[in-house]
């Protein structure tokens, strides 16, 4: 924490947060987090630092004493007050903005590196690799995956550096302006990842399947959101740790997306 300058106090005492696994921890007005791929840490510090974003408050990085940016697996960023909400609207128009002002930024190289489960998911849903070890399963749950896989067509759309977790890290404080954090980067269409906070809105924030058609606002958005789907449906499926219920959920939400699907 002082490589960060972060001071804590007998009557301010570090803060666990809920956040970041339980290990990201805030100390006054600088919050530390752990970061596992300093590559990763140090490119969306550098992207972020300055980025000017409108309507938009972002948590912006804070360097160390000697100027770096991760120290000892740890990066700090200022503390921005808020909390989750399903204020779907709003987490979407979050995303526009934040994607207009990403829409200048090139491909990191990291991203075509990436070997995690939600990139292989990513790319499993935009069929550039193939579930050949079976992580989908074979029960119900790979049946849908495979049926919704189908009715994929090609598509031409701008790829883009785009937050691809925005639902869940769009924070709100009152009249304040809403504030996004944890950017998770990918390099897709801006489309995609309002497909993925529809599709996250339905299964884990009761939004109404109205908001479908309310925003059908971008070229392509039935197939952008058919990946979407196949997108969470992919992680959910090969997770190991993902609860039952979860899984029960987006599968009933996937059920109910079909007919939008185009």
């Amino acid at each position: 924490m002082r490589a960060f300058a972060a001071t804590a106090s007998a009557t301010e005492p570090p803060e666990l947060l809920s956040s970041g696994r339980g290990r990201t921890w805030r100390c006054g007005n600088i919050v530390i987090k752990p970061a596992p791929d300093p590559a990763v840490a140090s490119w969306l510090a550098n992207t972020f630092e300055q980025l000017p974003v409108t309507g938009v408050r972002l948590a912006r990085p804070v360097r160390s004493s000697d100027g770096r940016w991760v120290v000892a697996g740890w990066s700090a960023q200022r503390f921005v007050s808020g909390s989750p909400a399903p204020r779907h609207d709003e987490i979407m128009l979050a995303g526009i903005a934040l994607h207009e002002a990403l829409a200048g930024v090139g491909e990191p190289r990291f991203l075509r590196e990436r070997t995690d489960l939600r990139s292989w998911a990513d790319r499993l849903s935009w069929d550039e690799v193939q579930d050949d070890d079976g992580r989908t399963g074979s029960g119900h749950g790979a049946q849908l995956f495979a049926s919704i896989a189908d009715g994929r067509r090609p598509i031409e759309v701008h790829n883009q550096v785009v937050h691809g977790d925005l639902y869940g890290n769009v924070l709100f404080a009152g009249s304040a302006p809403p504030a996004v954090v944890d950017i998770v980067p990918y390099w897709r269409p801006a489309g995609w990842a309002a497909a993925v906070v529809a599709v996250d809105a339905l299964a884990r924030g009761g939004a109404p399947i109205e908001l479908l058609a309310e925003w059908d606002r971008w070229p392509e958005w039935p197939q952008l959101l058919r990946r979407a789907l196949l997108f969470r449906l992919a992680v959910g499926l090969a997770h190991p740790r993902t609860p039952p219920t979860d899984l029960v959920i987006l599968l009933a939400t996937a059920e109910r997306l079909i007919p939008y699907l185009g």
